[in-house]
């Protein structure tokens, strides 16, 4: 019974962090681990521990999976060097770093290798509940850094974990065998599962079936990739971007319309209920320490913490100007960034979800069966910095930001006006020729006509930035009496239920078609 409350305690925690971050203006990721910390002090709640391999394969995927899906790939491209940069070399710094830290505060070198394994990687998942003020090429590099430098950081922590119980040896061959297994192995298996997506998308008609095999992917792609020791989650990344680029083409509107539905919602879910988790494994974390130990473990994880800034913040400056120093060529001036876009991005590090399931995946026992060192210290410091993180430089964030006086990002708006343009001028001048191949009337096809000119002109006004345009005044009218009509029709159809004269199927039905009008409506008003 305890798992279906749990499940109402954490949806009703995350409607309620969510509520209370709009309505004091305070990004909900921080008030929902305040939310998690608080339900961390009922006893039941406290005691019940979520294995890290439920985080990692029930929770990660999905959110993994969305993120692919709706990153930009152009924008990869354009930053890949930064890209993997930020996802291999800072992570391997950052781990390094931390290690020292912890060692210096009394770890020895194996957990304080774990640690820094734990710590080193961004999340997705905060990036991008965090991070959406940014101008969409931050974004997409933080985004895009957060999605594949977990496959770095599990590598230093299978190999940190192995040394310490006894499993692992170091040697320069070894450690490179792994990292190309993580990274070759990760991609060949998120390029088989994304080919098998494809071909069953084309096979299958029923919007269901279609989604179901979406559902599926990204649990298939991590579960193979981790049966051959690889990266899971450079799997799951990998099958998502290609089908990023494949979809748009393959799947049909009526899936699409579904998986749009769906996936949003879900991944809203997950990511609110990890959140809380966080703030739930503080409070466990945190009674599993004595008293004496607590002081010490407060002040490595303001270490830490300071750590993770410094190295960060010391990477994307050393790394620029070192970039800068080799690669003159005159395409690479056009991707420099300010110093202040490079400061907010030093403070848009977050830690997240992988970093707990890292730090939960301590084994208790080394193969002598001697306790693990120091695990419960790792959980605690790793929890900490979580929150710190979150809540310190998620708070700080927009006031960076605005500092920053970053440049508006107009390029998708520009972008859409374009494509937008386009695709109705060349429909407007096949119209003549589609009509005559399907044998349209003249009168349909005059009707079709003016209205897809009509549309262009509102377009074109949009993209003018013309306000008060009469193309825009008369899109605005047609648009506001067509929802006016629509709450008419359905306030009828409820009046005819009510009155009995027609049956509660035929309502949703007819209710059902009167919804996708007024959302296409208010969709096309919010575009144009």
């Amino acid at each position: 019974m305890l798992g279906l409350e749990l499940v109402v305690v954490l949806g009703a925690a995350v409607l309620l962090g969510n509520a209370l971050g709009q309505r004091f203006g305070v990004a909900p990721p921080v008030v929902l681990l305040f939310v998690g910390a608080l339900i961390g002090l009922v006893p039941a709640i406290r005691q019940t521990q979520l294995p890290p391999e439920v985080v990692l394969l029930l929770f990660l995927p999905v959110l993994l999976y969305w993120e692919s899906l709706t990153t930009s790939m152009r924008e990869i491209r354009s930053n890949l060097r930064g890209i993997v940069l930020l996802s291999t070399v800072l992570v391997i710094l950052t781990a390094g770093a931390v290690a020292v830290a912890g060692h210096a505060l009394g770890l020895p070198w194996g957990p304080a290798w774990v640690l820094g394994a734990a710590v080193a990687p961004t999340d997705a998942t905060a990036v991008g509940a965090l991070a959406g003020s940014l101008p969409r090429r931050e974004v997409t590099v933080l985004r895009a850094e957060s999605l594949v430098n977990d496959g770095t950081a599990l590598v230093i922590y299978g190999l940190a974990v192995g040394i310490t119980v006894g499993e692992e040896h170091l040697t320069l061959p070894h450690v490179g065998a792994l990292f190309l297994l993580a990274y070759g192995g990760g991609a060949a298996v998120g390029l088989a599962v994304a080919w098998v997506n494809m071909n069953l998308r084309r096979r299958l008609d029923d919007p269901l079936l279609g989604n179901l095999v979406m559902i599926l992917a990204p649990f298939t792609a991590y579960l193979l990739a981790e049966l051959i020791h690889a990266s899971g989650v450079l799997a799951v990344v990998v099958s998502g971007l290609i089908m990023a680029q494949v979809a748009p083409s393959l799947i049909r509107a009526e899936h699409r319309r579904q998986a749009l539905a769906f996936w949003p919602l879900a991944t809203f879910i997950i990511n609110g209920a990890l959140f809380v988790l966080v703030g739930v494994e503080l409070q466990y974390a945190f009674r599993h320490l004595s008293r004496s130990d607590l002081r010490h473990v407060l002040i490595a994880v303001g270490v830490v913490s300071v750590v993770l800034v410094l190295v960060r913040f010391a990477f994307l400056f050393s790394s620029a100007y070192l970039i800068r120093l080799i690669d003159r060529r005159p395409q690479q001036r056009l991707r420099r960034i300010s110093h202040r876009a490079r400061t907010v991005s030093g403070f848009a590090g977050f830690r997240g979800a992988v970093s707990l399931a890292v730090a939960l995946s301590v084994p208790e026992s080394v193969d002598s069966g001697a306790p693990f060192p120091d695990r419960a210290f790792i959980v605690f410091v790793t929890s900490g910095v979580i929150v710190v993180t979150l809540v310190v430089q998620g708070l700080l964030l927009p006031g960076v930001v605005r500092w920053a006086r970053l440049p508006r990002d107009t390029s998708v708006d520009e972008e859409q006006v374009l494509a937008e343009t386009k695709a109705t001028e060349e429909a407007v001048k096949a119209l003549p020729e589609l009509a005559a191949r399907l044998g349209t009337t003249p009168k349909v096809t005059e009707w079709l006509r003016q209205e897809y000119e009509a549309h262009l002109a509102t377009v074109r006004a949009k993209g003018a930035g013309t306000d008060e345009d009469p193309a825009l005044l008369h899109n605005r009218h047609y648009t506001d009496l067509r929802l006016a009509l629509i709450a008419h029709k359905r306030a009828t159809v409820v009046r005819l239920r009510d009155e009995q004269r027609i049956d509660d199927t035929v309502l949703r039905r007819l209710q059902t078609a009167l919804d996708y009008e007024e959302m296409r409506l208010a969709g096309r008003e919010q575009v144009e």
